[in-house]
């Protein structure tokens, strides 16, 4: 006897759908695991039906702020398809949640390897950069799990993707977002980062601020997550008056460190320099609610207001 559709596997992944859209959640995930159920009891093996069906429960659970069961059946998809798209974005959410920092920059960085146009995994990385520079300090690449290479094949996989997937990346392209960069640094590519930064710095005393730039560039192309890299470079770009320059290496190093002084106090003296003393202004008064006592920007906004007077 041929089962009703509302019983069938594909029924009941339908009226799950239709009950997440509805905000029912713990609903959908009852009809979800009754979908399961059934697709097992069919004996027939088919591992991209029942990765649906976990990582759909899993937005449940995590909708329902169940982050451990959310884990649980990401897991459980990814095992069965590696590499899918939304229960790698659905596990990631968990751990941030649950504040396995870590784990969930690793997620979100395979995401990256996957297609690096992603909204969500691309404003993930940098709060994830943020919370583990914050808990674990400027050695937080090296206290990382190692992260998965993704195979060529599994990014080719997502050219044809499902609509959801295809949303994330048309939101990116409406959105500015500063792309971290799809190659995972080793823990190799960190300490030559770290060295050529050291002899951009030895350069910057000797004033060769153009071979400076150079080394500076040269160590963000093994790493680029070091924020006194870029507001070493900005510097350098102010020294040589190539203000617009300065503007964004400030920016970027803003971007992984907001409390960077040196970033902000560059910044602003960049716009000073290109007369928008305005956005000059705000830098230093951002600079100045971490630092009230900075003499130099304190000197440096009397300056900006006599302008903008």
């Amino acid at each position: 006897m041929v089962p009703k559709l509302a019983d069938s596997v594909e029924g009941l992944r339908a009226a799950g759908n239709q009950s997440f859209r509805n905000g029912q959640f713990a609903e959908a995930a009852g009809l979800y695991s009754r979908a399961l159920r059934a697709l097992q009891a069919q004996g027939c093996s088919n591992p991209e039906e029942e990765s649906i069906l976990f990582s759909n429960r899993a937005a449940c659970h995590l909708k329902d702020g169940n982050c451990r069961d959310c884990i649980k059946d990401c897991t459980s998809a990814l095992a069965l398809i590696p590499f899918s798209m939304k229960p790698l974005l659905r596990r990631a959410s968990a751990y941030e949640a649950l504040e396995k920092y870590p784990l969930a920059y690793v997620d979100y960085k395979t995401v990256l390897q996957i297609d690096d146009k992603v909204a969500s995994a691309l404003e993930g990385i940098n709060r994830m950069t943020r919370a583990l520079v914050d808990s674990l300090g400027p050695q937080w690449r090296l206290k990382l799990p190692s992260i998965p290479l993704v195979p060529v094949s599994a990014q080719k996989r997502w050219d044809f993707s499902p609509p959801e997937y295809q949303k994330e990346v048309a939101k990116s392209k409406f959105k500015e977002t500063t792309t971290a960069k799809t190659t995972v640094p080793s823990a190799g590519d960190v300490e030559r980062a770290r060295a050529l930064k050291e002899e951009g710095n030895e350069l910057v005393k000797k004033g060769n601020h153009k071979k400076a730039i150079e080394k500076y560039s040269e160590s963000l192309s093994f790493s680029d997550m070091e924020s006194a890299t870029y507001s070493n470079r900005a510097l350098c770009h102010l020294v040589l008056k190539q203000y617009k320059e300065a503007v964004k290496d400030c920016t970027e190093a803003l971007r992984l460190d907001g409390k960077n002084v040196k970033a902000f106090y560059r910044r602003a003296q960049a716009y000073k320099a290109l007369k928008d003393y305005k956005s000059s202004f705000e830098d230093i008064s951002s600079l100045l609610q971490l630092e009230p006592r900075n003499v130099p920007a304190q000197r440096l906004r009397q300056e900006v207001n006599q302008s903008l007077n």
